[in-house]
């Protein structure tokens, strides 16, 4: 009993350090507020904040109970979107704030032609994604 819940204490404490972590590193690079204006939702930054914080405790805390969920396949395809567009937004945020892709195109000498490069990237992870899911999730 005492080492099932020593076991739980530090699952619980290394979930929510993590996820504090990642709140802490959005907030640091002001990727929130970033995401506000491009979307232009500036009132809702508060429900944003709520929003990350509350994910990183739920999903703390899923972390421990090892879920099995059952959805209907449009469910399951509509969260996998949600869950897609939510990674793809990040990684977007992340690069803007940290200009990647200004650097990345004046090393590679192609300045002018940067739209070329963000959808050479876009559709590379599509394409990724579609030969992963087709080719090795097992159904």
């Amino acid at each position: 009993m005492i080492r099932e819940l020593i076991v739980a204490f530090v699952g619980l404490a290394g979930g929510l350090a993590v996820g504090s972590g990642f709140v802490a590193f959005l907030t640091v690079l002001g990727v929130i507020p970033r995401l506000t204006q491009l979307t232009k939702t500036m009132k809702w930054i508060a429900t944003y904040e709520w929003g990350v914080v509350l994910g990183a405790v739920v999903s703390s805390w899923m972390s421990l109970r090892d879920p099995l969920f059952s959805f209907p396949p449009i469910l399951a395809s509509a969260i996998g979107l949600f869950s897609g567009v939510f990674v793809g937004m990040l990684a977007a945020a992340l690069t803007e704030v940290l200009n990647v892709f200004p650097i990345l195109a004046k090393r590679l000498g192609i300045d002018e032609q940067i739209v070329v490069l963000l959808m050479a990237m876009v559709f590379g992870k599509v394409a990724g994604s579609l030969f992963h899911w087709i080719y090795f999730v097992n159904r």
